[in-house]
């Protein structure tokens, strides 16, 4: 390690992360019962996004009422019999289930397995491209997203760990390939937001069929999805290989177009010189997550602990709001859908959305892990 690397990893202690992804939890905890995390009353990636990371300081501190507002939420929707409702046509409603596994492990209730096996089925009635990537979402024909498979692949890999279904595992493997082989830009190292299989949306390009934009959550929800998915893949699998070097060069990418000043990034990853562009919290948030827990599984070179660590202090300096009664995180992008570049940059950004402090929360448990 290097004396810069040193010095930058001296200015921040382990005890600095946990505590912000507490008090994280914390405020939105005391301001929303679980029901009503928003959107209200919906099972919804939003809320499961921050919930998740609320489940990383569960499992770090071993909090009671972490567990407990997590189960709060889930219990909210499931009922006796493992029936709930949720959209059937899309993969964002298969995220939520990851949140079922802990709660079926510590708890024992099948009602959990009942609810984890409908999303499971979702898998079978999806639609397909012709090479049989699954749609995002049927109001997006033919589409597939780099959202997609953080919100269906990690849950796969829980399932077929928890009930021995290995057949989720190569499916889930074939969606990336999928993925990298249609939306992968070579120079840069970074992925595309969608592709469309027709080439009939405005924004797809006539050749490639790729949207035209390296949008940053979604290129951190493709970092996150790599990460948690080599978690569960068995150590001796042969697809292992393949996904470390992909999420070696996407890392590369990120490195690539780091704010030299604050550590963030940008809305639009690589257009750091635009002047209607500006560092998204949520983005910076994933990519943190995505290049920490990169590190710490020995995936990447440890001098990319300063660009983690750069970067998580750039947070707490343009993005975290705090004081003894108050937190708040700012720069959150509201959920978008894929599009040209002046559609991205003139979206709304939000303070303390769920995408954005669940991203904050996962970033801060894996900087934790490195520094302790």
């Amino acid at each position: 390690m290097t004396n810069n690397q040193e010095t930058i990893l001296s200015q921040l202690s382990a005890e600095v992360p946990i505590s912000m992804a507490e008090r994280a939890c914390q405020v939105l905890m005391n301001t929303f019962t679980p029901a009503n995390l928003p959107p209200a009353n919906t099972w919804h990636y939003h809320q499961s996004v921050f919930l998740y990371g609320m489940q990383r300081v569960w499992e770090k501190n071993g909090g009671q009422e972490y567990f407990d507002y997590i189960k709060g939420y889930v219990d909210t929707f499931v009922d006796a019999d493992g029936n709930f409702l949720f959209a059937r046509d899309e993969l964002d409603s298969i995220q939520v289930g990851i949140l079922l596994f802990p709660l079926y492990k510590k708890t024992k209730d099948e009602r959990y397995k009942k609810a984890a096996t409908k999303l499971r089925n979702l898998y079978t009635t999806l639609n397909q491209t012709k090479e049989g990537g699954f749609w995002h979402k049927d109001k997006y024909p033919y589409q597939m997203w780099l959202d997609g498979l953080f919100m269906a692949g990690p849950f796969a890999l829980m399932f077929d760990q928890a009930f021995n279904e290995p057949e989720l595992v190569d499916m889930v493997l074939y969606q990336e390939s999928l993925m990298r082989k249609y939306m992968t830009d070579q120079e840069t190292g970074l992925l595309y937001h969608a592709w469309d299989e027709t080439r009939s949306m405005p924004w797809a390009n006539p050749e490639t069929g790729c949207s035209p934009e390296f949008w940053g959550r979604s290129v951190g929800w493709y970092g996150t999805a790599l990460i948690d998915i080599l978690d569960i893949l068995p150590e001796n699998h042969e697809g292992r290989t393949v996904l470390i070097e992909a999420l070696q060069k996407l890392i590369s990418g990120y490195a690539k177009f780091q704010d030299e000043k604050t550590g963030l990034w940008y809305q639009i990853v690589d257009k750091v010189d635009q002047t209607d562009n500006w560092l998204e919290s949520s983005c910076s948030s994933l990519f943190v997550y995505t290049i920490a827990r990169a590190v710490e599984n020995g995936y990447v070179d440890k001098k990319y602990i300063t660009i983690a660590v750069k970067a998580y202090q750039g947070l707490l300096d343009e993005m975290i709001e705090c004081d003894n009664d108050t937190w708040k995180m700012k720069g959150i992008c509201i959920g978008t859908s894929a599009g040209v570049y002046d559609y991205y940059v003139s979206r709304p950004v939000s303070e303390n959305d769920l995408h954005g402090v669940g991203a904050f929360i996962l970033a801060s448990m894996a900087v934790a892990n490195i520094i302790e």
